[in-house]
């Protein structure tokens, strides 16, 4: 930990604007006129570090800073969205997330301060980052019910389109992308994704697609489905292996082949109707959070200092 606060120091001076002005507040970014500053982003990375052991190195550094940035940015903006449809997280929802996150991490009840603490990570900070994503599930959930449930017309004619994808070659893949903006080391990334193998973590991390959510996961998708520069580099590739970093339209795309299916020889899994259920309703739930981030974000007046 103490090597990833000396190296953290070296990153913030990217966006830092007077290291003497220590009692002043620095401003790294506005968002509809509310400030994001430069503590704030000094806490989030400091919370990246923590929370996904990412080393901060001369692959990562410029990424993990652009990342935390735009991720800060994202914050304000659902949160900004949530209030205005008169959402509201208590202290108590954000207790109750604080216990979750610990429940999940193994973390004893009541510990994560000490370990906040020490990774020099503000609980102020930590909670409002908890609160965004509260937030922002729940704008989602109300938008969610405006759009009506999954019908049993599409339950079917989504089993009727995996009963004819029985037969049809496939293969299972992983997509980390980054936006032409962003990628100014985007072969570092791929130089450090090819010695860690947490790929999932690193898309969940930094990649700018809704499959971000799912560790970069994009299920199984049928050959010929996908446009023919990303074909044909996966057609190349061996299972496991990460692409080159791919340009295609308005960003860069880094592939992992996790496995592929041949009808000829591959016995197939028919999924049942929860299962389909539940696909569409995620589905549909990627959809609409890719929908209203991007409006929201093209509404927003933003602001990054230098």
């Amino acid at each position: 930990m103490k090597k990833f606060l000396i190296l953290l120091g070296l990153s913030l001076s990217i966006i830092s604007h007077n290291a003497q002005a220590q009692n002043s507040i620095k401003i790294a970014a506005l968002v509809n006129g509310e400030i994001i500053s430069n503590q704030d982003i000094q806490n989030r990375i400091n919370s990246f570090l923590m929370t996904s052991q990412i080393p901060l190195n001369d692959q990562t550094k410029g990424m993990i800073v652009q990342k935390v940035i735009h991720s800060a940015i994202d914050e304000k903006i659902k949160l900004q969205a949530a209030e205005k449809d008169g959402i509201t997280i208590s202290e108590k929802d954000i207790d109750n997330a604080v216990a979750n996150f610990e429940k999940s991490n193994k973390i004893p009840s009541g510990e994560l301060k000490n370990i906040l603490k020490e990774a020099n990570v503000s609980q102020k900070s930590f909670r409002e980052q908890m609160k965004a994503d509260l937030a922002w599930v729940r704008f989602l959930r109300n938008k969610l019910r405006m759009e009506g449930n999954i019908t049993q017309s599409e339950i079917e004619n989504a089993l009727a389109e995996a009963r004819k994808d029985l037969n049809t070659p496939k293969y299972q893949i992983s997509e980390i992308f980054v936006k032409k903006a962003k990628a100014k080391d985007i072969q570092d990334l791929v130089e450090n994704l090819r010695k860690d193998p947490r790929f999932e973590l690193y898309a969940m991390k930094f990649s700018d697609s809704p499959s971000a959510a799912k560790g970069g996961n994009l299920g199984w998708v049928n050959q010929g489905k996908l446009p023919e520069k990303l074909e044909e580099t996966i057609l190349g590739m061996k299972q496991g292996e990460i692409s080159d970093a791919i340009l295609l339209n308005d960003g860069y795309y880094i592939i992992r082949l996790n496995q592929t299916f041949d009808p000829r020889k591959d016995k197939p899994t028919m999924p049942n109707k929860e299962e389909i259920q539940n696909y569409l309703t995620n589905q549909k739930m990627e959809t609409l959070a890719q929908k209203y981030l991007q409006d929201l974000r093209q509404k927003a007046v933003i602001e990054i200092r230098n």
